[in-house]
C-alpha cells in the first residue's frame, strides 16, 4: 500500500515540470490523480501534454484521469471540481501548482502583465480552493497545498507583480488552516530556496543548470507534508529544506542538476535583516 492510497489528488499544471513530477510521485504512492492543465495538444515550443503525463503513470500501473482546464475560468474550475466528485467521490487534496512566472521592474509591467499572474496565481489559487474545500469537509478533511513563499521572502526587486501573486498564494493557505483546521483540513505553503529546474525558468533563461535543482526536492517536501511526517504548523509557509531538514534530511546535494555544483540561495535566513535593508 502507498503513502496516498486511494486518495484523490487534484494537481494544476500537471503536464509538465513540478507538477508532472508530482503527480507521477503520487501514483506511485496510490493516489488517483487528476491531471489538470491547458497543454492538451503537443507545442514544439513548449514540451509536454497532459496525455502524455497520464500515459506515463498509467504505463508504470498508475491511475491517473485528464482534465484540461485554463484555471483562471472560473465555470472550467467548476466544471473540473464537479467532474472529480461525480466520477472519483470528491477531492481529497489540492495542489495548486499552476503558476506565471514573470520578473520584471515595475515601471516595465503593465496591467495586462500584472493581471495574468495575480490571474493564474493568486485568484486560481483561491477559486480551486473555493471548489475543493466543501469536498474536502464532506470527506472528513484533506490537505491543499499551494506553491507560495514565506512571508519573509526578500525577493521582490525586479519581480513585485509576480510575488504579490505569490505571497497572496500563501495567504489562500494560512485562511484555510485557520477557517477549517478544526475541521481536518491542512494547508501549507511551499517555496524553494533554489530555483528549481522546470520550463518556466528554462524558456525564461533564468541561469543554467548548475543554479537549479531538481524538481525532486518540491516532490519529496510535499510528499513530508501530505502525509504529515513532516511537523509543520498547520497553515505555515515553509521552505523546502526546512520540510525535509523536519523529517532528518540534512544533505541536499543530491538535488542539484548538476553534482557537486552549489545552486545559489535566494531565501532571507535572518528576518530581522529584512527591516534595514
Amino acid at each position: 500500500m502507498g503513502k496516498l492510497q486511494d486518495k484523490v489528488i487534484v494537481v494544476t499544471g500537471a503536464s509538465r515540470g513540478i507538477g508532472r513530477a508530482l503527480a507521477m510521485r503520487f501514483a506511485e504512492e496510490g493516489a488517483q490523480v487528476v491531471l489538470a492543465a491547458k497543454t492538451v495538444d503537443p507545442n514544439p515550443r513548449l514540451p509536454g501534454t497532459l496525455g502524455e503525463v497520464q500515459e506515463a503513470i498509467r504505463s508504470r500501473g498508475g491511475r491517473a484521469f485528464v482534465h484540461a482546464v485554463d484555471v483562471r475560468d472560473d465555470a472550467a474550475v467548476q466544471e473540473l471540481f464537479e467532474t472529480v466528485e461525480r466520477e472519483l467521490g470528491g477531492t481529497d487534496m489540492l495542489i495548486n501548482n499552476a503558476g506565471v512566472l514573470f520578473w520584471a521592474p515595475i515601471v516595465a509591467t503593465p496591467a495586462k502583465r500584472f493581471d495574468l499572474v495575480m490571474g493564474v496565481n493568486a485568484r486560481a489559487t483561491f477559486i480551486c480552493a473555493h471548489y475543493a474545500l466543501p469536498q474536502m469537509l464532506r470527506r472528513g478533511g484533506g490537505h491543499v497545498i499551494n506553491m507560495g513563499p514565506p512571508f519573509t521572502a526578500n525577493c521582490t526587486k525586479n519581480r513585485t507583480a509576480y510575488m504579490i501573486s505569490k505571497f497572496g498564494m500563501a495567504l489562500v493557505a494560512e485562511g484555510i488552516a485557520a477557517e477549517h483546521g478544526e475541521e481536518n483540513v491542512r494547508a501549507h505553503a511551499l517555496w524553494p530556496v533554489t530555483m528549481i529546474e522546470s520550463q518556466a525558468v528554462i524558456g525564461n533563461h533564468l541561469g543554467e543548470p548548475s543554479m537549479w535543482r531538481k524538481p525532486d526536492i518540491i516532490v519529496d517536501a510535499t510528499m513530508a507534508l501530505l502525509t504529515q511526517e513532516a511537523p509543520i504548523a498547520n497553515g505555515a509557509a515553509v521552505y523546502d529544506e526546512d520540510v525535509l531538514a523536519s523529517v532528518g534530511v540534512r544533505n541536499f546535494d543530491d538535488y542539484a542538476c548538476v553534482p557537486a555544483s552549489n545552486p545559489p540561495r535566494s531565501r532571507l535566513d535572518d528576518p530581522a535583516a529584512y527591516w534595514h535593508q
